[in-house]
């Protein structure tokens, strides 16, 4: 009705347009995707038309930019209709948000697919689009504004989507004589290497040829261009990429750093060598290049022109280093001494990071050729905190093992600095002025492209590797470290503004907590002890549990969850019942996450935006990730053995009755494992045991279906010891009324083909009839009286009178008196 009423106050409601758009957003985000709004998204569409066509510039933008916001609200309102908007959309004018809100349709949000995935005709135009922008290389917003699109298309379309549609543009460019298309189709081929790697693989040779002939282009870009195809791909195609295509790669790389004209293309090849041998590159590729490779490093090292060829070089060089290791013992001569020259004539501020990455390289190197070798080199340093430092103080102590400990007094209260750091995160326009160095990320919000300053962060995450690092190597030697560093980790745990920041932390935790046990348990530390260590268990396990209660993301919870494992081995008889309970909740919550989600995956299949392509292979191996590590964490928490004390074994068998209880389905997997645990439990000298052993294999028979039937034969007998239950009345009640409905069902298990488990029944009807306390409620205690009397009908005389001679003399007063009654 609303849509139609806007036919005739259009123009009046044109003055409460925001309100509107921000009350349609909250309705579609609220309701069925099938409640029929497409009257609207016609009306929508017709304006945006009528303003392209009547060259309306302000309306334009303000439309498209809602429009973008609908479709990352929810992709299905524009389903039914997807092809007109396409069709309408890919026009010309206003093309950059236009290609935003295609971009927009083809991602996948949460449950729902892309738009475009099955429409080639409009994927073909869309990269057509983008590759026409990629020549308008002077205009550096639309050129960036292409690579970034590329690069989310290919990473929204599945391989086989993008791949054939590239591949028949991209050959179309490389055909013409003109440079500026050769460059548009190399930067086109890196920006989609990522998103569609296993099937660019199977067509690498064509890629490769295209690299190669462009490198012998006269126009300096397109051979820049060529060079960084070759960087990246190396990245995203590697190990196999470098196997079989080294032998011609590697000489355009050398050739490259020889253009003293373009020092440019002399940086990017120094960087594409380190992509080159990091991708898992194997050393004996290498071997072959490494005179050519090294010399020409030396020549670039010692320019003192271009500082930028000076860094890539250097930290090329620290990766040759790194691969070749005893190979390049005969290089160190000639290459020490260039590095010592920069630490000594770049030593004003401005060359910082330049001094950093020589020592940074002189690590890689000295890592190299080993400590034997290197001698008093190691002596120079710089005091300066940077990542690059902090990195090459890792590299010394890998290379120096337990002799590296005197510096430790040195190099901590730095790194500990670092770690402690306060976030400075600086959002700004990409046309303002900035000092930052030219790798800072970029983001596109809108029409807006902002750079976001993340120095800090990249220091702290670093920083926490090498504490990780640190304590793994020197374990028990690392005790003096530990409070400190403890205590600069745990509030990282609260920030989910950097992922790789957040898993280095809780990383680190478990390792902080097993050196402290072992220095304890080898008395290298007289002010620790079992006090300290279960101290420092209750404080990082809780915030392990507190994080992975907060954590939504599959494998990131996963992570969490193999951290608090490793926590549970080193610490768990530390434990109290409360903090067991917190870890058993978080338990509960994983399980009660992943079925959910494994149904939403099932129902998915059925729905309209289903596609075949979309193979379910990787969320199956999360969730079996996941669920592998759930279940080693709770077998940590469920273990019971004699080795236990009375009140540990006690809550182990809770902890799996609550989950038995409230988990039917998620729970069945473990009765294999924990149900002889459970019936050892029903003969523990405890009777606070017995009594949970009692609970928990009740909670087995009701919830376990035909999965538990098999073990009955032998969980009878262990169950009806245990009765009657006294300790706790709540308990008993429940468990008592369970065990009338087992025998008002004729239960054949429970009563066994002779009856003989009948005798026990009785006497435990008995104890609970003549009992002081209300040990069954008055509806069970009539019901265990009915099913008294109908033996009593039923059996023979003989047998009743054997049951009861059984029975002590005041049981069998008060029972005839109860009966009677």
């Amino acid at each position: 009705m609303f849509s139609q009423f806007t036919e005739y106050v259009g123009e009046i409601l044109n003055w409460f347009v925001n309100v509107l758009h921000s009350m349609f957003l909250k309705t579609l985000s609220n309701c069925s995707p099938n409640v029929d709004f497409q009257d609207l998204l016609t009306l929508m569409m017709k304006t945006l038309t009528e303003a392209l066509n009547n060259g309306q510039e302000a309306t334009t933008p303000e439309a498209l930019e809602l429009l973008i916001e609908l479709a990352e609200t929810d992709l299905r309102f524009f389903r039914k209709q997807i092809v007109d908007v396409l069709g309408a959309i890919l026009e010309e004018g206003t093309r950059h948000l236009k290609i935003e809100f295609v971009i927009t349709l083809a991602e996948p949000r949460e449950k729902v697919l892309g738009m475009i995935r099955k429409l080639p005709q409009f994927i073909n135009r869309l990269f057509g689009v983008l590759l026409k922008m990629l020549l308008d290389i002077d205009d550096e917003v639309v050129w960036h504004r292409a690579e970034e699109c590329l690069d989310r298309l290919s990473n929204a379309l599945c391989d086989n989507t993008i791949v054939p549609i590239a591949s028949e543009q991209l050959a179309a460019y490389m055909a013409v004589p003109e440079w500026k298309k050769h460059h548009a189709a190399l930067i086109a081929f890196a920006q989609i290497a990522k998103g569609c790697s296993k099937v660019m693989i199977k067509d690498l040779e064509q890629v490769v040829n295209m690299v190669v002939i462009s490198f012998q282009d006269r126009h300096p870009r397109e051979r820049w261009a060529s060079v960084n195809a070759i960087g990246v791909l190396a990245t995203e195609l590697g190990p196999y990429f470098q196997l079989h295509y080294h032998s011609r790669l590697l000489p355009v790389l050398a050739a490259a750093m020889d253009d003293f004209q373009n020092p440019g293309k002399q940086a990017h090849a120094a960087l594409a060598v380190h992509n080159f041998i990091e991708k898992n590159c194997a050393p004996e590729i290498l071997l072959p290049y490494l005179d050519r490779i090294v010399n020409k490093m030396r020549v670039l090292v010692q320019q003192d022109v271009n500082v930028m060829v000076q860094k890539n070089a250097l930290i090329a060089l620290a990766s040759v280093a790194g691969l070749s290791h005893k190979h390049f013992q005969k290089y160190y001569h000639l290459v020490m001494p260039s590095l010592k020259t920069i630490l000594v004539n770049a030593n004003d501020e401005s060359n910082c990071i330049l001094r950093a990455q020589v020592m940074e390289c002189k690590s890689f190197v000295m890592m190299a050729v080993g400590k034997d070798n290197f001698g008093d080199d190691a002596k120079q340093t710089d005091d300066r905190t940077t990542v690059y430092i902090l990195k090459a103080w890792a590299r010394f102590r890998e290379c120096l093992g337990k002799d590296f400990l005197p510096y430790m007094s040195v190099v901590m209260p730095p790194l500990l600095q670092s770690v402690r750091r306060k976030l400075d995160v600086t959002i700004y326009f990409a046309d303002s002025e900035s000092d930052d160095d030219e790798r800072m990320p970029f983001i596109t919000l809108r029409s807006l492209r902002c750079g976001i300053k993340t120095s800090v962060i990249e220091e702290k995450t670093i920083a926490c590797q090498l504490l990780r690092d640190y304590v793994h190597d020197l374990k028990e030697d690392f005790h003096p470290w530990i409070d400190q560093a403890t205590q600069a980790l745990v509030p990282l745990l609260k920030l989910r503004c950097h992922e790789e920041l957040w898993v280095a932390a809780i990383s680190t935790l478990p390792k902080m907590l097993r050196s402290a046990k072992v220095a304890v348990e080898k008395g290298i530390a007289q002010r620790l002890n079992e006090t300290y260590v279960k101290q420092l268990s209750d404080y990082i396990i809780p915030a392990l549990v507190e994080a992975l209660h907060k954590e939504t993301d599959t494998e990131l919870c996963l992570g969490a969850l193999q951290k608090v494992n490793k926590c549970l081995k080193i610490s768990a008889p530390l434990l109290d019942e409360g903090q067991v309970r917190s870890i058993v909740d978080e338990i509960k919550k994983v399980l009660t996450d992943s079925l959910n989600r494994k149904r939403e995956q099932v129902e998915r299949t059925k729905s309209e935006e289903f596609d075949a392509e979309e193979s379910a292979e990787d969320f199956d191996a999360e969730e079996s990730d996941l669920n592998y590590e759930e279940s080693e964490l709770e077998e940590d928490i469920f273990h019971y053995g004699k080795d236990k004390t009375a009140e540990e074994r006690r809550v182990a068998t809770c902890i799996f009755n609550d989950v038995a209880e409230n988990f039917h389905e998620a729970a069945l997997k473990y009765y294999d494992t924990y149900v002889p645990f459970i019936l050892e439990a029903c003969s523990d000298e405890s009777s606070d045991v017995r009594q949970g052993a009692a609970y928990g294999l009740a909670m087995c028979a009701e919830n376990g279906g035909s999965f538990f039937k098999p073990l009955l034969l032998e969980v009878v007998p262990a169950w009806l010891n245990c009765l009657p239950i006294k300790a706790d009345l709540i308990e008993a009640q429940a468990i008592h009324d369970q065990l009338c409905s087992m025998v008002e069902s004729s239960a054949a298990e429970l009563l066994s083909p002779n009856n003989q488990y009948l005798q026990k029944i009785v006497l435990v009807f008995a104890e609970v009839l003549c009992a002081d306390e209300e040990l069954a409620s008055e509806e069970t205690r009539s019901r265990m009286i009915n099913l008294l009397r109908q033996l009593q009908e039923t059996l023979p005389p003989a047998s009743v009178a054997s049951i009861w001679s059984s029975l002590q003399p005041q049981q069998q007063t008060a029972l005839k008196s109860i009966l009677s009654s």
